[in-house]
């Protein structure tokens, strides 16, 4: 395909790297020819790379299979997943998963991208929620306030939360920068 047709969300062969389309403008500069500015993230580690292309360049679509799939546990070889569907058990490596295991517990649902029967990316909810295991005793009749406190969540994760939130409360945390949202209704 054309690189003129590139939209996020596509996946991609360049430079012999699996990558999926963030952003692509089209650029048309008065007397220049038209160019594609595109925003790349590549599946192997995760870096954002910027790639300029000829707006006539052919590029090599590739297909990823988005997959549900429920996490079960980890263990010493990796991160287990199971294909809702099917049944069938994979296990997924640390460099896949990365920091995105901090926001899911054991039976989450998680969206997978497959590429060629391996699991290349994960896909996270916007937001999970998560009970807090350990944070300093709330404040009495402390409301929204500009202060914080830490607090950390049962799979791990360390967040700052309002000084209202005690142990055993459940909230609502931001997969993008695992920030604090509110807290979950019961």
């Amino acid at each position: 395909m054309k690189a003129s047709d590139m939209r996020p969300g596509m996946a991609f062969m360049i430079d012999d790297q699996l990558c999926v389309c963030a952003q692509a403008t089209h650029v048309t500069p008065g007397n220049l020819r038209a160019f594609v500015q595109a925003k790349l993230r590549r599946l192997s580690d995760g870096v954002m790379v910027e790639k300029r292309l000829r707006s006539t360049e052919d590029v090599e679509q590739t297909f990823l299979d988005r997959r549900d799939m429920e996490y079960l546990y980890s263990d010493g070889t990796g991160h287990i997943l199971m294909d809702n569907k099917t049944y069938d058990q994979i296990t997924v490596s640390d460099e896949v998963v990365g920091e995105a295991i901090q926001y899911f517990k054991p039976n989450t649902t998680i969206t997978v991208a497959v590429h060629n029967g391996t699991v290349v990316s994960l896909e996270l909810p916007n937001t999970v929620e998560l009970e807090v295991t350990d944070t300093e005793p709330g404040i009495k009749g402390a409301t929204a306030t500009k202060q914080m406190k830490e607090a950390t969540l049962e799979t791990g994760l360390k967040t700052r939360v309002p000084p209202f939130i005690n142990i055993g409360d459940v909230i609502r945390v931001s997969t993008a920068d695992g920030s604090y949202l509110n807290r979950a209704k019961e």
